[in-house]
């Protein structure tokens, strides 16, 4: 029986920490991948997970990565879950360097890793029968909002390169998914985008009933990993029943407006 491997980048909170737990729940060894150490050896004590320190914006880092990796085995799922947003201002008062941030770890995160781990991804897919390469973007990469600027460029631009591998893989054995989640309350994502003003970060999930939290969308992830090998889901897109849009979210209890039948 195949031993299935997994590589979870971004995986020091949040999502990426709730993916890790979840594949590990479902028999998988799993990689966490991160820049803070102290977190990731928390996590590994945890879950039994290995980790390694990297950032994934850094081609030094992601070359030692692919080196540790080749040499302990093949991989059969790659999570590219490492990203994140900075500010909600206008374009034309955005600041550029938060722009540069979003692009850096975003995209760029994301296309480094890609391309150093497909060869390990293709011996995975030679030993279970396909491999996974799953890119965490957002609704922001689908549909634009006011004050989306950087983030929905950098998005967008994710998703795009997702749709890019797609046909570039065409004919391999590797299944590309992108999760596509909406509102997801986790620790540190608003407040990282707040630059770590909490009342603002609070404040997005106010009176916002059931909110995703990080558990809801690494759930996805692993049933998406674990379809049979003839099944892709391309596009996950997952939201709170409260969030219709990127911006039109619920207040407050949801309740039925329309007519209902005795």
């Amino acid at each position: 029986m195949v031993r299935l491997r997994a590589v979870v980048t971004g995986a020091s909170s949040g999502i990426g920490a709730a993916t890790v737990r979840a594949l590990r729940e479902a028999g998988w060894d799993v990689v966490g991948v991160a820049r803070r150490e102290d977190r990731l050896r928390a996590l590994a004590e945890e879950t039994g997970a290995s980790v390694f320190v990297a950032d994934v914006s850094d081609e030094a880092d992601v070359a030692a990565l692919a080196d540790h990796l080749a040499e302990t085995g093949p991989l059969h799922a790659l999570v590219n879950n490492a990203g994140g947003a900075k500010g909600l201002a206008s374009v034309e008062e955005s600041v550029a360097a938060d722009w540069e941030w979003m692009f850096r770890v975003n995209v760029l995160g994301t296309k480094l890793v890609t391309s150093a781990l497909l060869p390990l991804l293709r011996s995975g897919a030679a030993e279970r029968g396909v491999a996974d390469l799953v890119n965490l973007t957002s609704i922001a990469g689908h549909i634009a909002y006011v004050g989306g600027g950087g983030y929905n460029a950098a998005k967008f631009a994710q998703h795009a390169m997702t749709e890019v591998l797609r046909l570039e893989l065409s004919g391999e054995p590797i299944r590309v998914i992108e999760v596509a989640p909406g509102m997801v309350q986790t620790e540190e994502f608003s407040l990282v985008r707040f630059d770590g003003d909490r009342e603002k970060a609070d404040q997005v999930y106010a009176d916002v009933p059931e909110p995703l939290v990080a558990d809801d969308v690494a759930a996805v992830i692993v049933d998406a990993v674990t379809k049979p090998r003839h099944v892709d889901l391309d596009l996950i897109v997952v939201k709170p029943v409260a969030q219709s849009a990127p911006h039109l979210v619920a207040k407050g209890p949801l309740e039925l407006r329309g007519k209902r039948r005795p």
